[in-house]
């Protein structure tokens, strides 16, 4: 019987999402695979976080390309990102507290790509003059990336309506960084 790779990832996702320490039997058994067949796929917990670092870097990257970032206004870009990352919130949100990830002195390239996507949306909203400029794009790039994962913790735990959440986060987001006109 063949495993479907993608199958057993999204499954791992789902329950990973939910219970970061979620054993690897249970993720087995979710996909409808055994133990042993998961390890023949994903040598050990740190080969399957490792091929959901790549799953969650390449569905968010989609969700950037979606999102069409260099079209319209830096505000209206933001917005739709927000929208488009939605899906992909709750995988983003476990991976950015995986500290496997970011300890090992090898950072996967894929994040500085997404961070260089991003700082360049709240770069270009600084140079049109609708955002601050006295915070700068990286530490933009980093709140966003909080907002995202604080609010997929929040629908999780039902503190926050999923209908909400686009809303919130770009209300909050947009909020804190326009640029204010008052002197």
């Amino acid at each position: 019987m063949a495993v479907d790779r993608q199958h057993v990832l999204k499954q791992a996702a789902a329950l990973l999402t939910r219970r970061a320490t979620t054993p690897m039997d249970e993720i087995a058994r979710a996909a409808g695979i055994s133990r042993a067949t998961l390890h023949r796929h994903f040598a050990g917990r740190d080969a399957l976080i490792r091929a959901l670092e790549d799953l969650g870097i390449e569905q968010f990257t989609q969700a950037m390309d979606a999102a069409r970032l260099d079209e319209g206004n830096a505000a209206d870009a933001l917005r739709r990102l927000i929208a488009e990352a939605e899906p992909v919130a709750g995988v983003l949100a476990f991976l950015f507290t995986e500290n496997q990830l970011f300890e090992s002195g090898e950072i996967n390239a894929g994040w500085a790509l997404l961070d260089d996507r991003i700082t360049a949306l709240f770069r270009r909203g600084q140079e049109q003059g609708d955002f601050r400029i006295d915070l700068s794009s990286a530490w933009l790039t980093e709140a966003f990336y909080g907002l995202i994962g604080a609010g997929a913790w929040a629908v999780h735990e039902g503190r926050v309506a999923r209908n909400d959440l686009n809303h919130s986060i770009a209300e909050l987001l947009l909020g804190g960084i326009r640029r204010s006109m008052e002197k």
